[in-house]
């Protein structure tokens, strides 16, 4: 748990006066030895800004279980680009509501509302869930799998299994229920899997609310092996995509076996149950979290706000952040009406901001002031990753030239160094690794050469010298807390001279 050091953000005021002054960004201009030129140094400034970056994020609920909330209500413009770091849509609907005639699917229910964030750069994520309890889903499995034969139950929500219920549950072992689910996740899965626009699908066939228990639906127990036949079924047609497993599928008697081979067969975590209650009660399974965050990215879901905070478990929300800390947390969700959420908590949000997922910060960078044409670049660099998580998409730094026009004039991408390999510590705490004059550690590596093209490709002049992080051939991909974003991800750190021969 790292508390003792959290980070607190400058005043608005100041974070703008960063952003259009030269404040943010010191610069040096420092010799290093008689026979080479003068090098320029920077040391950026951690703009405070919320990032928007590939594997993390806050997530907004678009469907919550039912057809009624949470950003329904929203014009179908509205994708509250106002909310700061959020980076996935989600989308939790009872399987009746996407196939409610056997073969006859209704994706346009999902398809649409997905389209208006992907269209802004968002993902989407889902959980198809086969119990529920809201007042008009007496069926989250389709009724017609119950009158193809299919086993289960009538219940009352939150009385259990009860003679005359409106409410049925399946028999989660039964073969006629299986076989339709499989029908339907294949179905899914032709649609949705390894598309690069969704960023996760949450394993939601087993339990209430797809939450991995029966507490309020049928209270009947089910084994380990139960789940582990929804695991593997998932597993089976998702094979591209992220799953996620709750951790409520180890409760009711099940043991933490049945998440190890979650863990085993390529999931990652996801806990529902974030200030459902408060105090030490605010959360239960953080210890579970090493076995996946070093790798997955692990999802943390809070209580609706407005029963929590009614309740007077959410306080001022800090231990929300405390479980993203304890968890190394990649995604939190806003599970609530985000603005409202916003407006209740915008400090909160802002703290977390700074540590959900990774942070790439660039502590220095330093480069010739020139260079002979076709001579080379020699290029340091010192990183720390300010997250709670590793960043694990990994990106390579890369050097852009651009001319005075700002066209592309080169691209060099340092393929030997992976930002997935920062360390994470506690606040301010990360080790910083880099290529540096003088390694002052095994993880930092010396120096870093490039030979500029000949003068035909890149003529002698000025040139603006950008630094990104992203794919081996240069493509930008990852968003940092620096100034002078080209609008693409790369971020301007001074000039490169380059002379005539």
């Amino acid at each position: 748990m790292y508390l003792r050091n959290l980070p607190t953000l400058p005043p608005r005021g100041w974070r703008l006066a960063a952003h259009i002054t030269v404040v943010c960004l010191l610069i040096a201009v420092t010799p290093v030895s008689p026979a080479e030129p003068t090098r320029v140094v920077v040391r950026p400034q951690d703009t405070g800004a919320a990032l928007r970056n590939p594997g993390m994020g806050w997530v907004l609920h678009h469907f919550d279980n039912d057809l009624r909330r949470y950003t329904v209500d929203l014009e179908p413009s509205d994708t509250v680009e106002d909310f700061p770091g959020a980076s996935v849509v989600y989308m939790r609907l009872a399987w009746s509501y996407l196939e409610p005639e056997e073969g006859r699917f209704h994706w346009a229910l999902v398809d649409s509302p997905a389209q208006r964030w992907i269209a802004k750069g968002w993902q989407v994520a889902f959980r198809f869930t086969c119990a529920e309890s809201g007042r008009d889903q007496p069926y989250a499995t389709p009724e017609w799998v119950r009158k193809a034969g299919a086993k289960g139950h009538f219940y009352q929500p939150g009385k259990g299994v009860t003679d005359g219920a409106a409410w049925w549950e399946p028999d989660y072992d039964d073969p006629v229920f299986l076989d339709k689910l499989e029908r339907f996740l294949a179905a899914a899965a032709a649609r949705y899997d390894g598309r690069p626009e969704v960023a996760f699908i949450d394993v939601g066939s087993f339990g209430v609310w797809g939450e991995g228990h029966t507490f309020s639906s049928t209270r009947l127990p089910y084994s380990a092996a139960t789940v582990r036949r929804h695991l593997d079924l998932h597993r089976k047609h998702f094979r591209r995509t992220l799953l996620a497993a709750n951790d409520d599928f180890s409760i009711q008697g099940r043991g933490l076996e049945i998440l190890h081979y979650a863990r085993s067969i390529g999931m990652t975590l996801r806990d529902d149950s974030i200030l459902v209650s408060g105090g030490n009660s605010a959360y239960h399974h953080a210890y579970l979290a090493p076995r996946f965050w070093p790798e997955l990215p692990v999802i943390l879901e809070c209580e609706h706000f407005g029963p929590s905070r009614d309740r007077g478990y959410w306080q001022d929300g800090s231990l929300y952040l405390r479980a993203v800390e304890d968890y190394h947390a990649s995604y939190a969700t806003v599970h609530w009406y985000p603005r409202p959420f916003l407006e209740a908590n915008r400090a909160l949000i802002d703290r977390i901001n700074l540590r959900l997922g990774y942070r790439l910060q660039l502590l220095e960078a330093s480069w010739p002031e020139q260079v002979a044409a076709g001579g080379e670049l020699t290029v340091g660099y010192s990183w720390r990753n300010a997250g709670v998580a590793p960043c694990l998409p990994g990106g390579h730094p890369a050097i852009t030239l651009k001319d005075a026009r700002g066209g592309i004039a080169g691209v060099f991408v340092d393929e030997d160094f992976d930002v997935r390999a920062l360390p994470v510590g506690p606040p301010g705490e990360a080790v910083p690794v880099g290529r540096l004059e003088k390694p002052a550690s095994q993880a930092s590596r010396p120096l870093i050469s490039f030979r500029l093209p000949p003068p035909p490709l890149l003529k002698p002049g000025e040139y603006a010298l950008y630094i990104s992080v992203g794919s081996r051939t240069g493509t930008p991909r990852i968003a940092m807390p620096l100034p002078g974003d080209d609008g693409q991800r790369r971020y301007r750190l001074g000039a490169l001279r380059v002379t005539p021969l």
